[in-house]
């Protein structure tokens, strides 16, 4: 019975000193994102903005960025192997997370599967959007808007 105990402490003294970060409140304003799920997320990326100087550098790190290899007239896109794997497994909670949470991101993962993707590809797109966003509002001190991260998106032609 003890070790149960030390985790319920260890979680309680997490939450806490989590609560207690300047970027906490920013964190947990994301759909999916509760105050563990938050504090292992700052732990693993850090609170050094200048660290990820791009979006796509902060989610190559997580692994939600594909990777393209190309050689002549072949071209795949598979799934980064080499990540933070602990950020990754963390990734595909918050996205899944955010799948109840949030209409916008909802919207996205249905838009997606309507597309053709299966559920897994359709998650990992939806994980992949998340990042960016994280790291816009960390580095504007903004919490997250729905309106702003899932804004519908403009055909080509509408936007010409």
């Amino acid at each position: 019975m003890r070790p149960a105990r030390h985790c319920d402490d260890l979680v309680s003294d997490t939450e806490k000193l989590f609560l207690q970060h300047p970027d906490a409140e920013i964190i947990t304003s994301f759909p999916g994102l509760a105050v563990l799920t938050g504090a292992r997320i700052l732990a693993e990326i850090g609170d050094d903005r200048s660290r990820f100087v791009q979006a796509g550098h902060l989610k190559a790190y997580a692994g939600s960025a594909p990777v393209t290899r190309e050689s002549g007239k072949s071209r795949r896109v598979v799934h980064r192997r080499i990540k933070n794997s602990r950020l990754a497994a963390t990734g595909r909670h918050w996205a899944f997370a955010a799948l109840t949470a949030s209409p916008g991101a909802h919207a996205r993962y249905n838009r997606r599967r309507d597309t053709g993707d299966r559920y897994h590809a359709a998650l990992r797109n939806l994980f992949n959007h998340m990042p960016g966003r994280l790291r816009h509002c960390l580095t504007k001190h903004q919490k997250f808007d729905e309106a702003i991260a899932f804004s519908p998106s403009v055909p080509l032609a509408a936007a010409a």
